[in-house]
């Protein structure tokens, strides 16, 4: 395996990893309402929401009685893409 397709996969798989870790982090915020003036809070906003306004506009059923399923959905969706890149590339 060249070392450049192994170099490029590990790079994408520490990308989806740590953003993984941001839709985790968004959601817990989202239950603990921190101010929303905080830095730290802002970057977090705009890592993930658009993501999650897309896939609310493509598929409105996943927002129902006030709980948003987005970020589920969005971490299967990486999650199969993740697993379907490192598989698909080691064999």
């Amino acid at each position: 395996m060249s070392a450049l397709i192994y170099s490029i996969v590990q790079l994408l798989h520490t990308i989806v990893s740590v953003y993984i870790i941001v839709i985790f982090i968004s959601a817990i915020l989202s239950f603990v309402r921190p101010d929303p003036n905080n830095t730290l809070v802002q970057i977090v906003y705009r890592l993930t929401e658009p993501i999650f306004d897309f896939i609310r506009k493509k598929m409105p059923f996943v927002v129902f009685s006030g709980i948003d399923l987005s970020p589920l959905i969005l971490l299967l969706g990486l999650q199969f893409l993740d697993n379907f890149i490192v598989k698909f590339t080691f064999g």
